[in-house]
């Protein structure tokens, strides 16, 4: 081998092996960013919602709940605030 051939090919070798390890860093950054829970969802309370507590007493009812005229009207106001543009609010 040439003396030009054996060093273009140990640059593209590092080059390579350069890139690669840029490329992992940066896909490892990326991870551990995704893993940090945002700021705002930390400060935040949930908030009751009757609307989860009665759709929870209905699937505990079972088929009972189908004839339930409190379950009904509660799968109607989930199914309003799921279908809405708006998001129910």
């Amino acid at each position: 081998m040439d003396g030009k051939i054996l060093a273009r090919l140990a640059f593209a070798m590092v080059l390579a092996v350069a890139v690669t390890a840029a490329a992992v860093h940066r896909a490892r950054e990326d991870l551990s960013e995704a893993a940090r829970p945002s700021p705002t969802l930390r400060s935040e309370t949930p908030r009751a919602d009757p609307l989860r507590k009665r759709l929870r007493r209905c699937q505990q009812m079972g088929e009972a709940a189908t004839r339930d005229s409190g379950c009904l009207a509660a799968w109607d106001e989930n199914r309003l605030r799921f279908l809405s543009p708006a998001g129910g609010n």
